[in-house]
């Protein structure tokens, strides 16, 4: 079969194996893939997690069709339409634990299914599970107009939030963020962007800020959160070092937790997307909840996108 293989020079497509199920795996015929940020990485050699390197196929994320099932795989039968992330996306074929999948609603095409995968389970851990969200609190989305960004605030204003503010370094994609949930779009360059979310909040900053950057935002953020307010660290776009201020942290009182899918394991990420079914799953057959589709690899990487870049197959 073709995959889009990272090889000795760089990532190209090329002709692999196709795999075999076992145990509670499941084979998928991939119809459209997702691109996420760590792509981008994986396909100049880095690693994500465990994942990465010579030899590895890219993609983490697709819809498609089961065409066979392991031996101990549950839920799903062969001819299904299906949803779902894992790795080796990015080719003809993949293989994907059986609770690590979501059935692609009726009335998606699967390009649209393929945005919502790593979105949905990504954000719905952040925002709910770990971040607590409650009717009538403020919340902070850093990062706001990647494909995660706006479903973090469709959740956010699904479950209640009364004020919802979205970050995003480009103007035209913090003026398009009122469409996914937005109350109000700051620049998170602009030294000022905490003075506006303290008047949004009546000076108490917000109860929660889910962050895709943090790096040098680290401490803004901390200036932003109200007392005994929750951070929840799903990202490090601003980079992996940056000054914390540790007396503003404890003054505030400020839970600061963080978040990853790449130490996670498979019961882990099965109970995620089991929370994402029983919660949620309405929204987003009713298409409540859902991503617009940008593209190109180019387009990730100079960060020109707004939304979810899809491949097809």
């Amino acid at each position: 079969m073709k995959a889009y293989v990272y090889g000795p020079d760089g990532a190209q497509i090329s002709d692999v194996t196709q795999p075999k199920p076992k145990g509670t795996q499941v084979l998928v015929r991939v119809r459209a893939c997702g691109l996420n940020r760590a792509d981008t990485g994986m396909r100049k050699g880095h690693a994500h997690g465990a994942a990465g390197g010579a030899g590895t196929v890219l993609g983490m994320e697709w819809a498609g069709e089961v065409v066979e099932l392991g031996p101990d795989a549950k839920g799903v039968k062969v001819g299904d339409r299906i949803m779902g992330s894992g790795g080796a996306a990015f080719a003809e074929y993949t293989l994907a634990d059986h609770g690590r999948l979501f059935r692609a609603p009726s009335n998606m095409n699967f390009e649209e299914a393929a945005t919502l995968p790593v979105a949905l389970a990504t954000m719905h851990n952040a925002v709910v599970t770990v971040g607590g969200v409650q009717p009538g609190q403020a919340v902070l989305i850093q990062g706001a107009s990647s494909g995660v960004g706006l479903m973090a605030m469709q959740i956010a204003k699904l479950k209640g939030a009364k004020l919802v503010i979205g970050s995003s370094t480009d103007a035209y994609r913090r003026g398009r963020l009122r469409e996914y949930g937005a109350d109000l779009a700051v620049d998170s360059s602009d030294p000022k962007w905490v003075d506006e979310v303290l008047k949004a909040t009546n000076g108490e900053g917000v109860d929660l800020i889910v962050d895709q950057v943090s790096g040098k935002v680290a401490s803004q953020n901390l200036a932003a959160t109200k007392v005994k307010g929750r951070i929840v660290n799903v990202g490090r776009l601003g980079g992996t070092h940056a000054d914390f201020n540790f007396d503003l942290h404890a003054a505030r009182r400020i839970d600061y937790v963080g978040v990853t899918f790449r130490t996670r394991t498979i019961e882990e990420v099965r109970e995620i997307f089991d929370e994402v079914r029983k919660d949620i799953w309405g929204a987003v057959e009713s298409r409540k909840l859902q991503l617009p589709i940008d593209k190109a690899f180019e387009h990730m990487e100079a960060n020109k996108h707004l939304g979810k870049i899809v491949v097809t197959l």
